[in-house]
């Protein structure tokens, strides 16, 4: 197990861009990770790790140390059940809930400095309070958000890591449909032109780039989209949510297969877990679009349990139901889904198509009808 999880984190490392990695002999993958860096010259961090068993779980502990100082530079814990009969998805979940969270700070300290990039104690409150109140995806939530990261940036007008925050809840809203028509044009353009400079202030950090990303998949720049996610993969390959972004391109561009890898993918890493439900909403999605009715359900009823006040994922699972003829479980799912969306119509309850490929445009008009079988209104 230690073996196939250090595996893992060599891998994943030595596909960072700004980084080279160099292995100990003894690991399995070091031939595979020497060549990103020249052993001869003094690493700047070592990562060091602890992997236990306990009677229904493995931990990961795994620390960045400074080795010029020895100070730890940072700490990250992953955990999974134990399963004897996955042995992989059990290391590949423990290398990325480790791998990210100390890719992210990797980022940190080398692309903009451990001084530079520490956030003033009211902009880190900020944006740790916005994230904690848009996990559970409601509207009230969203704007007590807003609200708070609009509030600090005001009070910090140049902090550009709360300028990003705030896009990357402003594009999560668009997506979910929480502004209003007039205000989602209004939110577009200022998000964007916060990117812009954010961009050109920080070119590779991470959360830059995969706001970015985010910001071109919720305005339908699905090419763009899937070229800035690869740059933003490029500095940290366990981000989920932004392989969620990467499938979600391919999913409007007709690319069904590999949609449905990339989703996948995603749930073998497992991380963030925050963004959890939403990958698990894709791989639903994806298989309706391919009509694999019974393959969808396990998916959008994982997301449910996760995130139940979407909307969108009880309106997929009715159409599950519906195809499966199951026709009262499709109509209470849809009667939940138009609960927590009141005044979704089969007018408005499908995504923009601009750019689109007309593969995915006839596929969503087929589940579109399958959702008005079920209740959903006409108009």
């Amino acid at each position: 197990m230690a073996a196939g999880v250090t595996a893992n984190l060599i891998d994943g490392l030595a596909r960072i861009d700004n980084i080279g990695v160099v292995a100990h002999q003894s690991d399995a993958a070091a031939t595979r990770s020497e060549q990103h860096a020249d052993p001869s010259t003094p690493s700047d961090f070592i990562l060091r790790g602890e992997l236990h068993r306990g009677p229904q779980s493995w931990t990961l502990q795994a620390r960045i140390i400074r080795m010029t100082t020895g100070e730890v530079q940072s700490v990250a814990t992953a955990s999974v059940i134990v399963d004897e009969s996955d042995l992989q998805l059990q290391q590949s979940r423990l290398a990325a809930g480790a791998g990210h969270p100390l890719a992210r700070r990797l980022n940190e300290l080398l692309a903009v400095g451990e001084s530079a990039s520490a956030f003033g104690g009211s902009a880190r409150f900020a944006i740790e309070q916005a994230a904690a109140s848009i996990n559970h995806s409601t509207r009230e939530r969203f704007g007590m958000a807003q609200t708070m990261l609009q509030n600090a940036l005001v009070a910090e007008p140049d902090n550009v890591d709360l300028a990003v925050a705030l896009a990357s809840l402003q594009m999560r809203g668009i997506q979910m449909v929480f502004y209003s028509p007039d205000d989602s044009i209004a939110a577009e353009p200022q998000a964007g032109a916060i990117l812009q400079r954010a961009l050109r202030i920080k070119p590779g950090s991470i959360p830059v780039l995969e706001t970015y990303c985010r910001f071109l998949s919720a305005t339908n720049r699905f090419v763009e989209s899937l070229v800035a996610c690869a740059t933003a993969l490029s500095f940290d390959p366990w981000n989920g949510a932004v392989l969620y972004l990467v499938g979600l391109g391919q999913l409007h561009l007709g690319r069904f297969d590999e949609a449905l890898a990339t989703f996948q993918q995603a749930d073998r890493f497992d991380t963030p877990q925050t963004s959890r439900w939403a990958w698990l909403l894709g791989a639903g999605w994806v298989n309706l679009l391919m009509g694999r009715n019974k393959d969808a359900l396990p998916w959008l009823k994982r997301s449910i349990a996760i995130t139940s006040a979407s909307g969108r994922s009880h309106m997929l699972l009715a159409v599950a139901w519906q195809k499966s003829g199951r026709i009262s479980e499709a109509r209470t799912a849809m009667t939940e889904g138009l609960r927590l969306r009141p005044g979704t119509t089969a007018l408005n309850v499908s995504s923009p198509t601009r750019n689109a490929s007309p593969v995915f445009v006839e596929a969503a008009e087929r589940v579109i009808r399958l959702m008005v079988a079920a209740g959903l209104p006409e108009s």
